[in-house]
């Protein structure tokens, strides 16, 4: 039986219709951890909820990661703020793929994530996507992990991205890289950085 919080599962033209849409953050002052996406995909679009598209590994990951009990479903995703994370995206502009944004865009939406972080103070931005990183912070270089920027006081870190097209990582990998962020008692070490802005 399907849960009463599943979406409908949409049509071609019901995909095609979200492409105008945005999604709104998940985001709240002083959190412990705020995830940002690259942008949303047609699917997240039409639910209205991050990481929406079957066989996106986000919801898995955290969870086997330890920031949730469960698996939470995407419909759920302010349960999050409980838990001190929130989700956002570089880039608003919904695609098909995020290989359609322009270098443009990212950088953009890289300035835009600044401004936003510095408003909100989480204590880490994670970027799930070296590659966007890469542009939107003028780091050609950046590997994952946790990065020498700092935006304020908040520490950056670059992680997998969790789609289900990022062959390179399976969820045991992603869970595995996503768990050294997990809030608790022993929080990961974050050595002093330098702001990128």
């Amino acid at each position: 039986m399907p849960s009463p919080n599943a979406t409908p599962r949409p049509t071609r033209a019901d995909l095609l219709a979200a492409a105008d849409r945005t999604v709104a953050d998940v985001i709240a002052p002083d959190l412990a951890v705020l995830f940002c996406g690259i942008n949303p995909g047609l699917y997240t679009a039409y639910t209205g909820h991050h990481f929406a598209r079957p066989g996106n590994r986000f919801w898995p990951t955290l969870h086997a990661a330890g920031f949730t009990e469960r698996v939470l479903l995407p419909s759920e995703e302010r349960l999050l703020l409980a838990r001190g994370c929130g989700v956002t995206n570089l880039v608003p502009r919904t695609t098909a793929t995020a290989a359609e944004l322009s270098p443009d865009e990212i950088v953009a939406g890289g300035r835009a994530l600044v401004r936003k972080v510095r408003r909100y103070a989480p204590r880490v931005l994670v970027v799930l996507g070296v590659t966007a990183y890469r542009t939107a912070f003028g780091a050609p270089r950046a590997s994952l992990g946790m990065q020498p920027e700092r935006v304020g006081a908040t520490h950056v870190w670059v992680l997998p991205n969790p789609s289900g097209l990022n062959a390179h990582y399976q969820l045991p990998q992603l869970a595995r890289c996503y768990a050294e962020l997990r809030p608790g008692p022993r929080p990961p070490t974050l050595a002093p950085g330098r702001s990128p802005r």
